[in-house]
């Protein structure tokens, strides 16, 4: 089961609670729900917020690709998740992604988890804009984690 979707900030904001009845099943022993939020600190810049962009239908079809890619690299095919990303301004602390995944077990819960988002951070054509206290904002570069 997968649920995909880009919350244009204009029209709603991302609710938890979709993702948790999303991927709530007694086929599953372990879930895990992702907040990605804005925070007030990056590279000794006073981040104030930030505004995302994207092409959404090409964000889409990366998590298409990314949740089928996963049961060939993590072999985990009984699975729930649930994405959704935002689109406008996000103050601080506020959520601008989401990803909760349901497996039979919680090793394949964190690890599903976990290659969503570094996967997404590397494919999915979507760009920020962070907005600084003291100075004018910039469009960042994508920084996804290296993992052995």
């Amino acid at each position: 089961m997968l649920h995909t979707k880009i919350i244009d900030l204009t029209k709603e904001k991302i609710r938890p609670e979709n993702a948790e009845e999303f991927i709530a099943s007694s086929k599953f022993g372990a879930s895990i729900v992702f907040y990605g939020t804005v925070r007030e600190d990056n590279e000794n810049k006073k981040v104030t917020g930030i505004t995302y962009d994207s092409h959404d239908d090409l964000v889409i079809k990366s998590f298409k690709e990314i949740y089928e890619e996963s049961d060939k690299k993590l072999h985990i095919k009984n699975k729930s998740v649930f994405i959704e990303h935002v689109k406008g301004y996000v103050g601080l602390g506020e959520i601008s992604i989401i990803i909760a995944v349901a497996c039979p077990h919680r090793v394949e819960a964190y690890d599903l988890s976990r290659y969503i988002i570094e996967e997404i951070k590397k494919r999915s054509p979507i760009w920020k804009k962070e907005h600084y206290k003291d100075k004018e904002g910039e469009w960042l570069k994508g920084n996804p984690i290296q993992t052995n």
